[in-house]
């Protein structure tokens, strides 16, 4: 995704204008935000439990989102209120070093006990 920016954008476009699909989206980042905010509601801890909780639900707000606001809305929130095409490299860096850091610590964790 970061390599092809031009592509990405433009799915993303496509992605926002396609109501059925953009609710079916919806309706699995519902289920699994609200997976992880049944399943790991852990408020202490350290840095990486509050932050795979605050993701949970963070999760959970963007389904309902998707699911719940028109295309349009949708388009208005998310993709222009944001400016995605603009700071796209540094929303795809974000994302790249969230999941690296959560993949790191997790194996870490696993390794452990």
């Amino acid at each position: 995704m970061i390599v092809h920016k031009q592509a990405t954008v433009e799915s993303m476009n496509a992605l926002v204008h396609n109501a059925p699909v953009l609710f079916v989206v919806g309706v699995i980042a519902v289920a699994a935000g609200l997976a992880m905010v049944l399943g790991h509601n852990v408020w202490s801890g350290g840095v990486l439990p509050v932050v795979v909780t605050l993701t949970g639900r963070l999760m959970l707000i963007k389904g309902s989102m998707l699911v719940f606001l028109s295309p349009d809305a949708v388009y208005g929130t998310l993709v222009a209120g944001f400016h995605f095409e603009q700071f796209f490299h540094f929303y795809m860096a974000f994302v790249l070093l969230l999941g690296t850091c959560l993949t790191y610590a997790g194996f870490r964790a696993a390794s452990k006990s």
